[in-house]
């Protein structure tokens, strides 16, 4: 996975939440975005998914730049997986129907293999029993793994997870992260934000430090964790490893 990140900001309400954003990043499998709460992670992630509109910049995803109207964005949407921290998952229909719906709204299924192709994920990640079940009956572990579960069924390039387990009770938030660790051994192509450092250490060949609206670290995690260049960076390890 190749991504280029050129000059790009964006704010909000007058706020500048990312400030002037360069990146390079060539042939990586797992991209993973950390650092302080309200550093821009996030949106620097939406970016990249298509979901906001920078203010400055441009991005470039396996050569493709990104074009932000909104015809190109639909059609670039259609093939990156994502993944939000409250599940987005329509809360009238089943998981399955919740899985079955996008492929044959925007890819153009048919109804019975958007059905086949939903009910062997649910095999695989063994959720099979609660396809029939409306996201209110289901704990928030399942709730996660139906939306990764629904993010896979399109066969993305890549996927996008944001703070995918930041809504989960601890006992919910190991089965999310194996799933992706899961994933990340067959070779699916992730960006990743997430405040659990050690999974991001194991799961990544690369890391990209944010905090202040500005990178201010990235490169391979032995590198980031290990050896960071940046004072703020070796600050906030210090305080988020500590126990």
């Amino acid at each position: 996975m190749q991504i280029s990140v050129a000059g790009v900001s964006k704010s909000y309400d007058g706020t500048q939440v990312l400030k002037d954003i360069d990146l390079e990043i060539d042939d990586a499998h797992a991209i993973t975005i950390v650092g302080p709460s309200g550093g821009g992670k996030t949106t620097l992630l939406r970016i990249i998914a298509g979901l906001e509109t920078p203010d400055a910049g441009r991005v470039v995803v396996n050569g493709r730049e990104i074009v932000y109207r909104e015809e190109s964005l639909r059609d670039y949407r259609k093939n990156v997986g994502m993944v939000f921290q409250f599940y987005n998952l329509f809360p009238h229909l089943t998981a399955l129907q919740n899985i079955t719906l996008p492929l044959q709204k925007v890819h153009g299924l048919s109804a019975s293999d958007a059905t086949e192709r939903a009910l062997q994920l649910l095999r695989r990640f063994k959720l099979e029993e609660h396809g029939h079940k409306r996201p209110g009956q289901l704990s928030g572990g399942q709730k996660q793994r139906i939306a990764l579960s629904r993010a896979m069924a399109i066969s993305p390039e890549f996927l996008l997870l944001d703070e995918p387990t930041s809504a989960l009770d601890p006992e919910f938030t190991g089965d999310v992260l194996d799933m992706i660790r899961e994933l990340r051994r067959e070779d699916t192509h992730l960006i990743l934000v997430t405040h659990h450092m050690g999974f991001a250490r194991s799961v990544s060949d690369y890391i990209v430090f944010v905090a202040d609206g500005r990178v201010a670290e990235q490169g391979p995690p032995a590198e980031v964790f290990d050896a960071p260049k940046s004072e703020l960076v070796q600050r906030f390890l210090d305080r988020v490893l500590k126990y």
